[in-house]
């Protein structure tokens, strides 16, 4: 269509790129989604395939990145973002991070697009400041187990500065907090996919440490709408995108195994290394630039989302098995 603003969505076909997919969709973009499909899955978007306004690239954005044709917006979603899975693959995690970055930042520039780059509340490490607002620094263990996001993600943030300042090119940044919703993982390693998958399984709930860790889930629709402020806002520097709704591990496993009507019980065992004891967003930017807070109850997400995941194949549910990395 003419006149229509193409769009390109790195990590297309995992979780929140697929969610973003159907969103730009529905704003009247025509949607250009890559995914190298190490953490993704095409049934996110099969159902996108037909439509003469999507269309997608198997391709790893840490190698060069080609899309042809003009470029109004690009979303770089592209990062493996649980442990479970940058555990496994360190070294893919930084280079998409820094490489696939750098990739992205050099085509925007070339087709004169605004980029907005995905980081994570995970910048902030295991915070001495809580709740963590945009000004903080961090806590950050760089060698630990958890740096190779950690860092990856400090490093997008860094480099897409650089070329805002340097090159003057029109860039956002978003940090992410626990985002939950349809399409993630059963696999995924997070506390609410663990929790849900182990409540279908008849399994007890593994709640690490003593379970007094905090953490503040956002439903995936209220975390999209953030995002899609944020891209056509005139606003460069990062903001926080969550719910600062906070509960601790174990209140929430108990509420998982309340919504579920299962009788597991909670075993206890040891905290990783570096995990971060407390995790809430100060939306307070959020709230004042983009006129964005969330609106959907935990209570409501959480039931869409156990329905989704409950109407899976039991072939799903005992799925925990992953793609090969290479």
């Amino acid at each position: 269509m003419q006149g229509q603003k193409r769009i390109l969505i790195t990590g297309a076909a995992g979780f929140l790129g697929s969610h973003l997919c159907d969103r730009f969709i529905q704003e009247g973009y025509y949607v250009i989604g890559m995914d190298n499909l190490i953490t993704g899955d095409l049934k996110n978007i099969q159902h996108l395939f037909s439509r003469q306004d999507f269309e997608f690239f198997h391709h790893d954005v840490s190698g060069f990145v080609h899309v042809p044709g003009n470029l109004d917006y690009i979303l770089h979603f592209a990062s493996p973002a649980s442990p479970i899975d940058y555990l496994k693959i360190p070294i893919q995690t930084l280079k998409v991070g820094s490489l696939g970055t750098h990739n992205l930042l050099g085509l925007a520039r070339v087709k004169k697009a605004r980029i907005l780059v995905a980081s994570t509340s995970e910048v902030y490490g295991d915070p001495l400041v809580h709740p963590q607002h945009e000004d903080y620094w961090g806590h950050v263990n760089c060698i630990g187990p958890r740096g190779v996001y950690d860092e990856a993600k400090r490093f997008q943030e860094a480099i897409t500065m650089a070329y805002h300042k340097v090159h003057h090119l029109e860039t956002r940044i978003v940090r992410i907090f626990n985002t939950y919703g349809p399409r993630m993982r059963l696999n995924d390693g997070r506390a609410l996919p663990a929790f849900i998958g182990q409540a279908l399984r008849g399994e007890n709930l593994t709640v690490f440490g003593d379970g007094s860790q905090t953490r503040s889930f956002c439903y995936v629709d209220d975390l999209i709408e953030g995002v899609y402020r944020l891209l056509l806002s005139d606003y460069h520097l990062p903001v926080n995108i969550g719910n600062p709704d906070e509960v601790s591990i174990l209140d929430f496993a108990k509420e998982i195994i309340r919504l579920t009507g299962t009788d597991q019980t909670i075993e206890f065992k040891p905290l990783p290394e570096d995990d971060p004891k407390q995790r809430q967003p100060d939306i307070t930017r959020a709230r004042e630039i983009l006129g964005w807070e969330p609106h959907v109850s935990r209570k409501e997400g959480l039931k869409t989302t156990y329905d989704y995941f409950r109407n899976l194949s039991r072939e799903d549910w005992y799925n925990s098995e992953y793609r090969n990395f290479t």
